[in-house]
C-alpha cells in the first residue's frame, strides 16, 4: 500500500489517490510495516518519521510522477 503525506504541489489527495487506484494501487491513511512507500509533500509530519524508523521508501511528488512518468 502506499501512504501519502503532506501537502502535494501538482494535485490535490484526491487526484493523487484516483490516480494511484487507477494503475492498480492501493492507498492507506496510515503507516505500517504493510506499506510498500510514502509520497511525502510539504510538512510531512508523523508519517514520514514512521516510515524512516520502519526503514520504508520515500518518494517527493516528484520522484514518484517520473517514476509512473506521468
Amino acid at each position: 500500500s502506499i501512504v501519502l503525506t503532506g501537502k502535494l504541489e501538482t494535485m490535490s489527495r484526491e487526484e493523487m489517490i484516483e490516480m494511484i487506484e487507477s494503475l492498480g494501487g492501493k492507498t492507506s491513511a496510515s503507516v505500517s510495516k504493510k506499506t510498500t512507500f510514502v509520497i511525502a509533500g510539504e510538512n510531512a509530519g508523523s508519517k514520514l518519521e514512521k516510515a524512516n524508523q520502519l526503514g520504508i521508501k520515500i518518494y517527493s511528488e516528484q520522484e514518484f510522477l517520473d517514476k509512473i512518468k506521468v
